[in-house]
């Protein structure tokens, strides 16, 4: 029973996080709850200890990365939809134009803005994450703001 408390209080800290994340990669609703639900699941049947808060939220955040690209690659996703009004976000305000033109970005420059900017994620620990180079994380960036700029009219 002390396991599953365990699991009930990392979904209740972390779904947020991992449904934003999964909705972000996929676009659908749907989609990233069927996908933030496989995460969890994942960690039901596989239990893992984790070093410490930071730990588990990246080891959460890489299983969700993983689990959307291999939805991604399965050709499932046929048509993106509206971000629902429901989304269980504190941080709503970031719902618009700004986070319209991230979910557009190539899935290479997507990631590292949504880790930098929505999650507060340092370019060491996206590097860290994603097993890239701490020099390409901040390349990634520095080039999703340019095709930001641009796709937002602000050049």
């Amino acid at each position: 029973m002390a396991a599953q408390t365990d699991i009930e209080a990392v979904y209740r800290r972390h779904i947020g996080t991992v449904y934003r994340l999964c909705y972000s990669f996929l676009g659908s609703a749907a989609e990233a709850e069927d996908a933030a639900q496989a995460v969890f699941l994942s960690l039901v049947e596989h239990p893992r200890a984790f070093n410490d808060a930071e730990h588990e939220k990246a080891w959460l955040i890489t299983c969700a990365q993983n689990r959307c690209r291999d939805v991604l690659r399965s050709a499932r996703l046929s048509r993106r939809g509206e971000m629902p009004d429901e989304v269980p976000d504190e941080r709503r305000s970031y719902v618009g134009d700004a986070f319209e033109a991230v979910l557009a970005l190539p899935e290479k420059y997507k990631t590292c803005v949504y880790l930098h900017y929505y999650e507060g994620y340092k370019t060491a620990e996206i590097a860290a994450m994603t097993d890239t180079p701490a020099s390409t994380v901040r390349s990634h960036l520095s080039e999703a703001r340019a095709l930001l700029r641009s796709m937002l009219g602000k050049e």
